[in-house]
């Protein structure tokens, strides 16, 4: 049943055949050219990072679990040229959700925020609209943390090896 259907139950019958016809004129999805699309972006930038941490404990030295801070820096900084220059968006509109790689997806969003309302001013168009957006995902991410730190330690008292 189509979302139209769902909100409005006593339509006309001349609704219900037009919502029956746009039904059927409904492109149908590539599902799998879809899934397959995000599973190869989302790997290629996965992969990328992986090729980064290696680069920072092979060439400079640091340990597997140092290397994770100037990596993700590295990530966020090549998201954010290549949102700046256009590109990040194309290669979103090709994968889709595959382009959403939560470090490069976040860094996209926050630049192209920026982007979009720096003729605003500094201030309330680009400081002003970033927040708007990194705020919820700061509060959900700090939210998150809280209750995974609280059931960790409820196993933890419990009994269990957390």
């Amino acid at each position: 049943m189509s979302q139209a259907n769902k909100q409005t139950p006593n339509q006309t019958p001349a609704q219900k055949k037009y919502q029956q016809l746009a039904k059927e004129k409904e492109p149908k999805r590539p599902v799998v050219q879809n899934c397959l699309r995000a599973f190869l972006v989302g790997g290629g930038i996965c992969l990328v990072g992986q090729a980064i941490q290696d680069m920072f404990v092979h060439i400079f030295n640091y340990d597997q679990e140092k290397a994770g801070d100037p990596t993700v820096a590295v990530l966020i900084l090549i998201a954010v040229i290549l949102t700046s220059l256009g590109v990040y968006d194309k290669i979103g509109q090709w994968a889709g959700a595959g382009s959403a790689v939560p470090v490069t997806g976040f860094a996209n969003t926050m630049c192209s925020s920026a982007l979009e309302y720096r003729s605003e001013g500094l201030v309330l168009g680009v400081g002003g609209n970033m927040f708007k957006l990194a705020g919820p995902v700061i509060v959900y991410g700090v939210v998150a943390a809280f209750f995974v730190g609280l059931v960790r330690m409820i196993v933890k008292l419990v009994g269990g090896d957390a």
